[in-house]
Order: structure tokens, then sequence, then C-alpha cells
């Protein structure tokens, strides 16, 4: 499948977050075959949990079904840049690749605020591709905040 095509499927499993009022992200992980292992999306407000971002929560349920912690070979692919949070478990996780739509200007660590993945210091080097849809993905986040707005 293409980079589109994996985000579109991540753009899906995003919309499973606004039954709980949880912020619309989405993540898939994809094995070497390029299966779908696991998805998840945000579940924070569903678990009042604050580490229940769509990438912890897809991470947990790969390594669940592979029986292993390390997803090297690997891709995850989510609609919100990840946090340093989600970048740390990444990294943790040894998922050798990231896929991304929309760029988080505030808490992004995976390019704009920092860079936790490419950072030369990191033990782990992962492949990031950016900017995937951002269009569609940018405009889910939108909508959801203009709305919250609206009924606040």
């Amino acid at each position: 499948m293409s980079d589109e095509e994996l985000m579109r499927a991540a753009l899906a499993v995003a919309h499973g977050a606004l039954a709980s009022g949880d912020v619309p992200v989405g993540a898939v992980i994809i094995n070497k075959q390029g299966e779908i292992v696991a998805t998840g999306h945000n579940e924070r407000e569903l678990h009042n949990d604050p580490t229940a971002h769509a990438e912890i929560v897809a991470i947990r349920r790969a390594c669940k079904k592979t029986g292993q912690w390390r997803l090297e070979d690997h891709t995850i692919i989510v609609t919100l840049e990840p946090c340093a949070m989600c970048a740390g478990a990444i990294a943790q996780s040894r998922i050798s690749t990231v896929i991304f739509g929309a760029w988080d200007e505030k808490a992004g660590a995976v390019g704009s605020v920092w860079d936790l993945l490419r950072d030369p210091r990191s033990l782990y080097k992962v492949e990031v591709r950016a900017g995937v849809l951002v269009d569609k993905c940018s405009a889910m986040l939108k909508d959801f905040i203009q709305g919250v707005r609206k009924r606040g």
C-alpha cells in the first residue's frame, strides 16, 4: 500500500476517538509484508489515562499480537506528528519507520519542536516521512477543535 492509502486507514481509525470525546488521532502499525498488525486511536478521555495516545495504544496492541516488545521492521502511520512520549515509545519499541500527516507545532517531537527520532545522539535511528495527506489530517483536527470551542 502507498503512504497515502496507509494514511487513509489511519484517518479512518481516528474517527473512533470521537465517540469518547477524544482528539481524533489514529495510528496503524504494519509489518514488513505490509499487513496491518494493530491500530489505535486516542483513548485519554475514555480511560482517564494521559498515556493513552493513539501511538501508545497501537504499540501495546502490536506487542501483544506479535508476542514481542521489539517491533523491528514495522512501520507506524499516525495522523498527527508524535509527541515526545510517543516518539520515545516508538524508539524504545524499535519501530523502523514513522509516517505522519499533520505537524504539531506545539508539542511535535519528530521535526516541529524537537526531532527526537533523528537526533544524532539517539540510540535508535528511525526513518521519518512527514506531511502525508497533511490537509486531510489537519482538517480533521481543526474541525474537532472548532467543535469543542463552540460547545465550550
